[in-house]
């Protein structure tokens, strides 16, 4: 690196590499998947054909589809070993850690973990996408002292999440809120975990250490635990008419708000008109028209004082405390989502692969000698 190198904090702005998997769009406010605007896909797609479309480019034919449900429901079921595993997890671990681990036990139950033509890569990413969900299931229900509830071949897979957590399947309007909140999470772009993954991939490790590293970096409350703090800072606040004065007091105090602002985009994230319209609807259901009126009220002032617009998490956490989930499984949930859009990137990754290795400006001690070390006597 040389001295005139530009130095771009946390690489704003560079462009690393090319992917045809989705495309930001911020100046028009869209975001493409495969070329099919999310929104467009969101109203008339079910889950499973968006990740068909992540992973081969199209969307599935009627017959593909099927093909495909079939053989991602025969692959739910978890092993008698890692559900043992995940019934010794600590009560106490939050979900992200435990299904970061459950995914490194199944790379280690598969014998060809390092296999990774293009068929293979594809077989193992839906059988991640297949038993993700198990996993979540079974450490939500196994925290609360409750037996997993195994899956089932005829539910479709955000019917079957439902059905493995509470033991039933809720209205049709509540599964495809749900399915609407899969798809949006699924891919965008270079993400923090998205691109963690990819670098993982760059030095030829496997799927599953790639996916487990993506986990890691989606924890964080700057990427995929902000829904949770979301919910949190609903929760604080409490009732609608401090909602006004919470904000102002923060913003004065210049506290971090999540589920506000955007890396990329600078007027408002393409994906929120679709998510708040499906919380809303969630919200008229289970009865939570207080949450609504706190978020709006939150939105007003924080585009009002700072013209900072809110993100997909800020709706999306919201919809999934109406919908009955625990708020420690809102990322967990992102995780099942993602995984699509991480390994449609390893796909991609390992087509054209080169190592992913930046340089850094070193900014410490100039180069010096060490005194030599005299003698005692």
């Amino acid at each position: 690196m040389t001295e005139t190198s530009e130095l771009k904090k946390g690489l704003e702005g560079v462009v690393v590499d090319t992917t045809a998997v989705s495309k930001v769009m911020p100046d028009i406010n869209s975001l493409t998947y495969r070329g099919y605007p999310v929104q467009e896909l969101s109203e008339h797609c079910i889950f499973e054909e968006v990740a068909w479309l992540l992973w081969k480019g199209e969307l599935p034919t009627p017959a593909q589809l099927e093909q495909f449900a079939q053989k991602e429901r025969s692959q739910r079921a978890l092993s008698p070993a890692l559900l043992d595993v995940i019934r010794h997890y600590p009560k106490t671990a939050h979900p992200m850690d435990t299904v970061r681990t459950s995914v490194s036990f199944q790379g280690m139950e598969d014998v060809n973990a390092w296999d990774q033509d293009a068929d293979s890569i594809f077989e193992k990413s839906v059988l991640l996408f297949s038993k993700i969900p198990t996993m979540i299931a079974a450490d939500y229900r196994c925290r609360k002292g409750l037996e997993p509830i195994p899956p089932r071949k005829d539910l479709s897979f955000s019917e079957n999440i439902f059905h493995m957590c509470f033991g039933k399947v809720p209205s049709p309007e509540v599964v495809k809120a749900f399915d609407v909140s899969m798809i949006l999470y699924a891919e965008h772009g270079f993400n923090a975990s998205t691109f963690t993954s990819r670098v993982v991939t760059s030095s030829l490790s496997d799927i599953y250490s790639a996916v487990v590293a993506g986990i890691g970096s989606l924890k964080g409350p700057l990427h995929g635990g902000a829904n949770e703090e979301v919910m949190h800072m609903i929760q604080e606040i409490g009732e609608p008419s401090k909602a006004r004065d919470w904000m102002l007091d923060a913003i004065e105090k210049k506290k971090k708000i999540m589920g506000f602002g955007h890396r990329v985009y600078k007027n408002g994230d393409s994906r929120v008109p679709t998510m708040t319209k499906y919380f809303h609807r969630m919200a008229s259901i289970q009865g939570g028209g207080k949450w609504v009126e706190i978020s709006q009220i939150l939105e007003k002032t924080m585009v009002e004082k700072k013209g900072i617009h809110p993100n997909l998490d800020f709706p999306a956490g919201p919809a999934y405390f109406l919908m009955g989930f625990d708020i420690d499984m809102f990322t967990p949930l992102f995780v099942m989502a993602r995984i699509t859009g991480w390994t449609a990137h390893i796909s991609e990754q390992l087509k054209d692969n080169r190592l992913i290795r930046p340089l850094a400006k070193y900014t410490g001690e100039p180069q010096r000698t060490v005194a030599p070390k005299t003698s005692g006597r």
